[in-house]
């Protein structure tokens, strides 16, 4: 049964830890499958997991002449696999990771779907292969419930925000390796990578680029642990002044050791408008880079018609 819970309840990483990296492990296993498959996108977009109404999925993944997508339900707590011919199986989440390896992969080879993925875990201090990962077992569904719970409503309040832009930007999408959901906007114009970088961050950094997004702590983030879930924000390649800019709100701060702007999740359930208090952030940040490094903010921005207008417009269809 779906457990109800407040719309912004506490998550200390402490309590959910070994939970959290069971899942982690989990979705790096099903975003590795759909890598293996899909065509590149720039800046990495295929690789990305959607929100949906009950929890993450990987979309329609090319498989030959067909296709297949693997959804999370973290409602019902299982993996759904469906395919386009009609075709659904579904994997219960809980037990250790090799398990459910071993489990996901045998149910894709009785699907006639063959897959070979390198079992690495990405991005994650310590790691531990995934067919021999029995570390990693622990899963209480009402902790994992509320962590979706957290996201889905971010989810809304990023897709807002990004909604006011014209201009290059990527979906609000969850990426599985470093285990956070972003949006991240572009000036048209290229920008030279990081040197001696790995050939994921070229590919990453190599636009002019504002990101911002949350983590839901307990990874290591540039060389740094966040032990805490945070709201983030950069720009790239980082203007000279950016981190004394002023931002909202005021407990915004520029965190010298993981080069970005951060804003804690508990001062945002605690404010007295979280919606709000997301916005601003996501707002002063991204003037605060833009503006420096001269980004046509003029042509870029625009304010949409919020969904209660645009209906009182339209027909059922759409239509006017």
């Amino acid at each position: 049964m779906v457990q109800r819970t407040q719309t912004w309840p506490a998550m200390s990483v402490d309590e959910w830890q070994h939970t959290y990296d069971t899942l982690h492990m989990y979705s790096q296993v099903v975003g590795k499958i759909s890598l293996a498959f899909r065509p590149m996108i720039n800046h990495w977009w295929q690789v990305a997991f959607h929100l949906t109404a009950r929890g993450m999925t990987t979309g329609p993944i090319p498989y030959g002449g067909r296709s297949f997508q693997m959804d999370f339900d973290l409602l019902a707590h299982h993996l759904c696999v469906e395919t386009s011919e009609g075709e659904r199986r579904t994997i219960a989440l809980g037990g250790a990771v090799r398990d459910f390896y071993a489990e996901v992969l045998g149910t894709l080879g009785h699907l006639g779907i063959d897959v070979e993925i390198w079992p690495m875990p990405v991005e994650y201090a310590d790691p531990v292969r995934f067919d021999e990962d029995d570390r990693h077992a622990t899963y209480e569904g009402a902790q994992v419930q509320r962590f979706w719970q957290v996201l889905h409503q971010i989810e809304l309040i990023l897709t807002e925000f990004r909604a006011r832009f014209t201009g290059k930007c990527s979906p609000v999408h969850f990426f599985w390796g470093a285990f956070d959901l972003c949006t991240t906007r572009y000036s048209g114009r290229p920008a030279e990578p990081p040197p001696e970088v790995d050939r994921v961050t070229r590919l990453t950094f190599n636009a002019e680029q504002s990101d911002v997004g949350f983590w839901p702590g307990g990874t290591w983030i540039n060389g740094a642990r966040i032990d805490q879930p945070v709201f983030y924000s950069y720009i790239y390649p980082e203007p000279q002044g950016f981190r004394e800019q002023p931002v909202a709100p005021a407990t915004a701060v520029y965190d010298t050791d993981f080069g970005e702007f951060i804003l804690r999740y508990d001062d945002v359930r605690s404010s007295a408008d979280p919606r709000e208090a997301i916005l601003d952030f996501a707002q002063s940040t991204f003037e605060a880079g833009a503006r420096l490094q001269d980004w046509p903010l003029e042509a870029l921005q625009w304010t949409p018609p919020r969904p209660s207008e645009r209906a009182s417009r339209t027909g059922p269809s759409g239509s006017a």
